[in-house]
């Protein structure tokens, strides 16, 4: 494991204005985050951004009033991971409540279409639709986009990817992070580039007269939005808190759609107390387990169906793929750390791996396991499963090294080396050729090494610094459980603190259940750390990084630490 240095977030700007009711740890949490008084956490959807704030909305609600007006055959290209799939259960849903009768959806299958709006995704719609709508993905899709307009086919682009040199010619392109777009959050996510499409759309059929008895409700869409945001990792800016904090507020109101009511219960979560994390770690990982083995299809279905047992037979087959993707995820970790152990690749920088077994649809999640272990960009490459000697890669990356500009850099002194390449500042995938992975693995250290610096390699643990041990109550566990929304750009609280380990028992094989003695006193804290238990007795005293948690096993609810770092102290 790599050493990491503890740092404690600094408050910028002394809290002010907070009601009496608001915890002063909590206060002191978001003023860390930049948010020193209420109304940076005030997450009203009146507001949101506007809609009018997006370019190329006009040209896109335009198209798209006239293909409802003209009973046109509509086809959302959705994407195979759970930004994707919630954002075509959200155009599809959402078009309909607009007026629109022949809407349908289509998902690539990674493994004989490519991603996004490829050409052979193209080929295969049958019948031929009067327009596509991507969510989720486009912007890189040249001749996808070329092949869909020389059926005929109009081609609406709704997508939050960074652009490449060349545009596709689409009829229309939302997209927050094109250059030159004035919309203040380039955090948006897929679904949430199509909600604001929506939004935008209901906005000019209100102005041209066409909602005489009433305005459909597009609020109905905010679980889906909420859902796709957190789990595709974007970071959650004001605008996004407001969307995920909608979304969950509808889902603790047993509001949500059947099939992320079916997903929360077969994950064993509460719908009453569901929260951010549980999103990220626990139903999104589900619908994307779908699109890495299987067919994403199957994915959007539980999230369009209306039928709660229906909702509940996908939910029970996505928990079963889900399985199989961990037990997969496993094996391939295990023979990428044996990898890094043989020091093949102790020295690099940027590291990239490849094992002719691997599946493309988990590389992702193999890269990103040692990434975190390594504290290094990691590349983790998979045969693509085709006739052509291709490779696929997915890359997870650190703070301070961009990976899809990266990859762009690479691309531009090696010439032909990359096949084609995509993604965001913390992750992007790849595609070569076998025969070059050696090539690309020096060049990618080497761009690694130009970039990264000793401070940067160095992996930090940054906490809110220690809690009194007074506040160790299960009211502010509450407390902050919902006081987020939690997440990426805007982390869970995490507390330090300096312990001594009172008593500790492996739980399921790898986990620990512990009682630890803060050094200020007080009764002893249950708490756990997970996939952490190597047969190794922890210290018996210990500097430990936590959240404070509520246990609400079977029921009965009680304070927990949910331990994530822990290093033997003196």
């Amino acid at each position: 494991m790599t050493a990491r240095a503890w740092r404690q977030r600094t408050v910028v700007a002394a809290p002010s204005g907070w009601p009496t009711h608001v915890h002063p740890v909590i206060q002191r949490i978001y003023a860390a985050r930049g948010v020193c008084t209420p109304d940076g956490a005030e997450h009203r959807l009146a507001r949101m951004l506007s809609p009018n704030l997006l370019g190329g909305m006009d040209h896109a609600v335009a198209l798209l009033m006239r293909a409802i007006a003209e009973d046109k055959r509509i086809v959302i290209a959705g994407d195979y991971d759970c930004d994707g799939a919630t954002g075509t259960a959200v155009a599809e849903r959402g078009l309909r409540l607009l007026g629109a009768r022949h809407v349908s959806h289509v998902v690539p299958n990674r493994f004989v279409h490519g991603y996004g709006l490829s050409e052979a995704l193209v080929a295969s719609l049958d019948p031929t639709p009067d327009v596509i709508v991507t969510v989720d993905n486009g912007v890189a899709s040249v001749t996808g986009v070329a092949a869909a307009r020389a059926r005929g086919i109009a081609v609406v682009i709704t997508d939050h990817h960074l652009p490449g040199d060349t545009l596709p010619e689409a009829d229309a392109m939302v997209n927050p992070n094109l250059a030159g777009d004035g919309f203040p959050s380039k955090a948006l996510a897929g679904v949430g580039v199509m909600f604001y499409l929506l939004l935008g759309i209901r906005a000019s059929m209100r102005d041209a007269g066409h909602f005489p008895n009433g305005e459909p409700d597009l609020s109905v869409l905010l679980d889906l939005v909420a859902l796709g945001t957190v789990a595709d990792l974007v970071p959650l800016d004001f605008n996004n808190r407001v969307l995920v904090d909608a979304g969950l507020k509808r889902m603790r109101a047993g509001k949500a759609c059947a099939g992320i009511t079916a997903l929360i219960e077969a994950s064993g979560r509460s719908l009453a107390t569901v929260g951010a994390t549980d999103l990220a770690f626990a139903i999104g990982p589900r619908l994307n387990a779908a699109g890495r083995l299987e067919d994403m299809s199957l994915g959007v279905a539980c999230l369009i169906t209306d039928d709660p047992g229906i909702a509940r037979r996908y939910a029970e087959q996505l928990s079963a793929i889900n399985q199989e993707r961990r037990e997969m995820q496993a094996g391939m970790v295990e023979e990428a750390e044996t990898m890094v152990a043989r020091a093949a690749h102790v020295d690099a920088v940027g590291v990239a791996l490849f094992d002719p077994g691997w599946h493309a649809g988990i590389v992702g999640l193999v890269a990103s396991k040692l990434k975190e272990k390594l504290h290094r960009p990691v590349l983790a490459f998979a045969p693509a499963g085709d006739a052509t000697n291709e490779l696929r890669g997915s890359a997870r990356s650190i703070p301070g090294f961009h990976i899809r500009d990266a990859l762009a850099e690479i691309d531009a002194k090696h010439p032909g080396l990359i096949l084609r390449f995509g993604g965001h500042a913390m992750a992007a995938g790849l595609s070569l050729q076998a025969r070059d992975f050696e090539r690309f693995a020096a060049a990618f250290d080497a761009t690694a090494r130009a970039h990264l610096d000793d401070e940067r390699l160095q992996a930090l643990v940054h906490t809110d610094g220690e809690l009194d041990y007074r506040d160790h109550t299960l009211d502010l566990a509450k407390q902050l459980r919902h006081a987020g929304p939690w997440g990426q750009g805007f982390p869970p609280p995490l507390f330090e603190a300096r312990v001594e380990c009172a008593s500790w028992k492996p739980m399921g094989g790898r986990h620990l259940r512990l009682q630890l003695r803060h050094e200020q006193g007080g009764a002893p804290l249950d708490a756990v750390m997970f996939n952490c238990y190597d047969g190794t007795p922890p210290p018996a005293r210990m500097r430990v990084a936590y959240e404070l948690s509520v246990n609400d096993w079977q029921g009965r609810e009680s304070l927990r630490l949910l331990l994530t770092h822990m290093e033997a102290i003196g």
